[in-house]
This record gives structure tokens, sequence and C-alpha cells, in this order.
């Protein structure tokens, strides 16, 4: 389905998905056309499924980032799921295996910011937050 061409492709749109096809084809010794109709392929076949923009967060006035596990009260792990999706403060949600349910990706200004998703957050249930201090491999 994917063959090491492919790879090479998806790892230039990963390093920059707004290279041109022209650039692209240079990069791993092909035509442009063969590299449009491998990434068109790629796209209707689900292995490309979108291309985002990265922003620089503190530029929008957001300086700080935290992972928060909550361990779900019981029963509400469904309402929980549910209402994940109403705090725009939240960047990534997943529901984990361990002593804790769900695994949350937050982006907050400050720490008074924190503090109050955190009192939102602990209706659900038990929190624990650790701030991102760095990115690893940036």
């Amino acid at each position: 389905m994917v063959d090491d061409i492919d790879k090479k492709i998806l790892q230039e749109l990963k390093d920059n998905a707004r290279i041109s096809f022209a650039n692209l084809a240079r990069e791993i010794n092909l035509s442009p056309s063969a590299v449009r109709e491998r990434v068109q392929k790629m796209e209707d076949l689900g292995v490309i499924q979108n291309y985002v923009v990265q922003t620089d967060n503190k530029m929008l006035g957001y300086d700080l980032e935290a992972f928060i596990l909550i361990k779900v009260f019981p029963g509400k792990l469904k309402h929980v799921i549910q209402s994940i999706t109403e705090f725009p403060e939240i960047t990534e949600a997943h529901r984990i295996t361990g002593n804790q349910n769900i695994h949350l990706k937050v982006l907050i200004k400050d720490q008074i910011h924190l503090q109050k998703l955190l009192d939102q957050l602990m209706d659900f249930g038990d929190t624990n937050t650790f701030l991102i201090l760095t990115r690893i491999g940036d």
C-alpha cells in the first residue's frame, strides 16, 4: 500500500506541508507529475488525512501548555467524553488505560486560567496536572 518512496514523500510533507510538487519531486528524485499522483493516491486511500497549520501559541497569548489526567468519578465517563469538546482550552483528548481514564492536552494563558479550568474539570473527577516545559525534538 505505502512503499519507501511514499514514506519519503510523507516525511517531506510532515516537515513542510506547503512544499510544491516541483520542490518535493526534486527532494526525492521523481517527476512532479509522479509525486502529484502519489500524493493524490495517498489522500484517496486516507493515508494523508489532513494538512494542518502550526501556530506559535505564545504569540496568540497562550503562555502555558499542560497535560491533565482525570480519574473520572464512577458513572460519569460517558458524560465526560461528551462534555470535553465544550472546552476551548483542550487541544487533544484521549481515553486511556491505567489509573486515570482521560488524558488531556490543554493550552492556557496563565496560572489563573489553569486554575479556573481545573475547577471546572474537577466536577468530572480527580485531576493530576503536568506543565509542559519544552517540546523535545523541535
